[in-house]
């Protein structure tokens, strides 16, 4: 009997009932190395998206902590209240996408017409308090916007915006060029940049002293532009001094830019996987920091296929929110990021 109590302890004799570990006998799978079932699947067969329910975009957030942040695929502008609860702000929303406040904390938004052809391609504002929704501009030279992306207010209460086309629908484009644009105090709206200067602007960012804008130049074809320009704003609100910032190569480059108070660059970019011929995955997905004349500083990893944008906010603008495909997350950070007050840029 000493002896049975003894390969018992040892785990060597089995009761009645009791199964065998699904590992005995068995060598341990490296499930990493595992190749495609080649046998089972059509030839050259590929994975691709059937149908993308949810796209988040353009997060910012009030002087009271609610964030407010674009659902693109789900036609949706959401809201994520200080407690922590989700709700609808405004549905549809005309495909809008990139959010900022401005210094009377109302909200700005770009309603483009990625995802959807229904979009407002527009730029409006809500006020807060009432609801009410004021459009800003719809066209310029009588004719409509492409797709507008994204926004920031500087302290003048100018607003820029950038006009961009990422979708397969040329053929609807009125206006002759992808373009960043200036609405001022007045309503009056000028085009400050556009082709050759810049081939396709995407998100923007403002410096504290409205003296720099920096754009993020985005095309996907192959040689296209993958970087971050800063151009110097003159008294007259146009724009000079081109100067390249960041060249992220053949990688997916950046997408959204905000600034910090000590005047570093935050940029969502990358890829998990290439979507095209001209996109490499040499720009793993990530919210990336550099430099204001674009000295790398560090990447925080983000585990999603593809990071969008990002904003700062919380207690002392000390957390960074980041977009990324169907999540929001949030990062604690030990500088302060820079937005207009009570509200965001």
């Amino acid at each position: 009997m000493e002896d049975q109590d003894e390969a018992d302890e040892a785990g060597t004799n089995v009761t009645l009932g009791e199964e065998k570990r699904p590992d005995m006998g068995q060598d341990r799978i490296d499930f990493a190395a595992m190749d495609a079932p080649d046998a089972l699947l059509a030839p050259e067969a590929t994975v691709s998206v059937d149908a993308a329910v949810c796209f988040l975009e353009g997060p910012a957030e009030d002087d009271r902590g609610n964030l407010f942040f674009s659902d693109i695929a789900g036609n949706r502008l959401l809201r994520r209240s200080s407690d922590g609860s989700l709700s609808t702000l405004r549905e549809p929303s005309g495909r809008a996408n990139g959010n900022t406040f401005d210094a009377e904390g109302r909200l700005v938004t770009c309603e483009g017409t990625e995802q959807g052809l229904d979009g407002g391609r527009r730029v409006v504002r809500t006020d807060m308090t009432t609801g009410a929704v004021e459009v800003l501009t719809d066209r310029f030279e009588g004719k409509r916007y492409n797709s507008p992306n994204d926004v920031v207010v500087d302290p003048l209460g100018r607003i820029w915006f950038t006009d961009p086309y990422y979708g397969p629908h040329r053929e609807i484009l009125e206006q002759g060029a992808e373009a960043v644009y200036r609405i001022d105090p007045d309503g009056a709206v000028t085009r400050v940049l556009s082709q050759p200067e810049i081939e396709r602007p995407n998100g923007l960012a403002i410096s504290p002293d409205a003296r720099t804008l920096y754009v993020v130049d985005s095309h996907s074809r192959p040689g296209g532009n993958r970087k971050i320009w800063a151009f110097d704003v003159e008294d007259d609100g146009l724009l000079g001094n081109r100067r390249l910032v960041v060249n992220f190569g053949r990688g997916r480059g950046g997408d959204g830019i905000r600034l910090d108070s000590q005047g570093h660059l935050w940029v969502a970019a990358g890829v998990a996987r290439p979507r095209n011929e001209g996109e490499s995955d040499e720009v793993p997905p990530g919210v990336y920091v550099f430099g204001p004349d674009g000295d790398p500083i560090g990447r925080i990893p983000i585990a999603e296929d593809l990071v969008t944008n990002l904003t700062f906010g919380g207690p002392q603008r000390t957390t960074l929110y980041v977009t990324a495909g169907k999540t929001v997350y949030r990062v604690p950070v030990a500088v302060e990021g820079y937005r207009l007050w009570p509200g965001g840029t």
